[in-house]
């Protein structure tokens, strides 16, 4: 039996699946695990794309998008191990991430998952890494606004625990999906993932399900990258009725017993949060069709490349012929340990900036740590991966021809 099986649910992200893959790749070195690669019925030829790029992948192609819920579960059925981890393909993970949760959970037998720091695409925490149940009353204070009001307090800020700190392991309610470590004997005894979901809430329900069995959840302080919905499209109806109709899902399977004083306030919340969500995206698609721009998002992004003299040669290429706002900086982890930190003359201040650091000079888990130490929303990671000329942000995706 295996320690650790990944499993990877991929739709039309190939290129935020490829670095997911790189940065895995370099995080089971010393573990004994294997890799899915569950595919949705990709239209970006995915896994023509990746297969002969990862043979030591085990991919299972799709002729449905089956969701992530039921995706998932093909792949844990096939699977064979101690534990299981279910990541989003637009994350990376740290080298030693796998490594050190591991430790934590074989050290920790009443823990039947654990998350992790996911941070955001400039190195700030995500709130979503520590959450609490969306109790009636919690999510009341999450969608009345009293959370972000208060988020230190543990009545109204349970829904993100903003109370708990940061740098220590701590018992938690609900574990993001997007980064899932579970206990295979746990799985065995509570059941799979609920495929009445199809995404986003699965997570919720299936953390819930294991602290009524009696285990304990648990958020581990390592750190990875998650650019939070890029494997998703977030702008159209359909997404608004799926992660909304989760939503009552969830309450009609735990929470139909409380009775209709409580469960109709929360229904009608929810309904509402959706008609109001679904009026702002349609004023920004007006807005759009009007020409009618933010300042801010009339900002062209500049670039600074960090790398050795090789890799910048090269990236002096790419943004010449993709005509890029670039700056250069030849360096590596041991040159500059500081990185893009010490670099502040050649970055525009109060201007979104990628900083692309070349995975071959520095690693997965420096990168995560240099943005972590000060995050600035305008300061946003990016890498550089010379195997491919590869460009990866959270926008998008460059390619050179060098």
């Amino acid at each position: 039996m295996k320690k650790l099986s990944i499993i990877i649910v991929n739709y039309n992200v190939k290129h935020f699946l490829r670095q997911c893959l790189d940065s895995v790749e370099r995080a089971i070195k010393d573990i004994d695990a294997d890799v899915y690669v569950v595919d949705n019925h990709s239209r970006d030829d995915s896994v023509t794309f990746l297969k002969p790029r990862y043979p030591n992948v085990n991919f299972i192609e799709s002729n449905h998008n089956l969701g992530f819920a039921r995706a998932n579960n093909i792949a844990i059925r096939q699977s064979e191990s101690e534990y299981v981890l279910l990541l989003n393909p637009d994350t990376i993970v740290g080298e030693h991430v796998l490594k050190n949760v591991l430790l934590f959970m074989d050290e920790h037998s009443d823990a039947g998952g654990a998350g992790v720091r996911m941070l955001k695409s400039y190195g700030e925490s995500a709130l979503e890494s520590r959450r609490g149940l969306p109790t009636p009353l919690t999510a009341f204070y999450k969608m009345s606004g009293l959370c972000r009001m208060f988020p230190q307090s543990r009545r109204f800020g349970k829904y993100y625990m903003g109370y708990l700190p940061w740098d220590t392991p701590q018992k938690i309610e609900v574990i993001s999906g997007a980064f899932c470590m579970l206990r295979r004997s746990v799985l065995d005894k509570i059941g799979l993932i609920d495929e009445d979901f199809f995404m986003y809430g699965e997570d919720i329900d299936l953390s819930y399900r294991i602290i009524k069995n009696g285990y304990n959840n648990y958020y581990v302080p390592e750190k990875i990258l998650h650019y939070k919905g890029e494997s998703t499209q977030k702008s159209s109806f359909r997404y608004v009725h799926v992660f909304y109709e989760a939503m009552l899902i969830f309450f009609r399977k735990h929470y139909s017993h409380t009775g209709l004083l409580i469960t109709t306030p929360v229904r009608c919340a929810i309904y509402a949060k959706a008609a109001f969500t679904l009026l702002k995206m349609n004023i920004a698609k007006l807005k759009k069709s009007l020409g009618i721009f933010s300042s801010k998002g009339d900002y062209i992004p500049h670039y600074l490349f960090i790398g050795n003299s090789s890799v910048i040669e090269k990236c002096r290429v790419i943004a010449r012929e993709k005509g890029l706002i670039a700056r250069f900086y030849e360096g590596n982890s041991e040159t500059i340990p500081d990185g893009h930190h010490s670099l502040s003359s050649l970055i525009t201040p109060n201007h979104p900036t990628f900083i692309v650091y070349s995975t071959n000079d520095f690693s997965y888990e420096t990168i995560l740590n240099l943005f972590s130490l000060n995050p600035d929303p305008m300061i946003l990671i990016a890498t550089y991966d010379d195997k491919t000329c590869t460009i990866i942000t959270q926008d998008e995706t460059i390619i050179g021809n060098v």
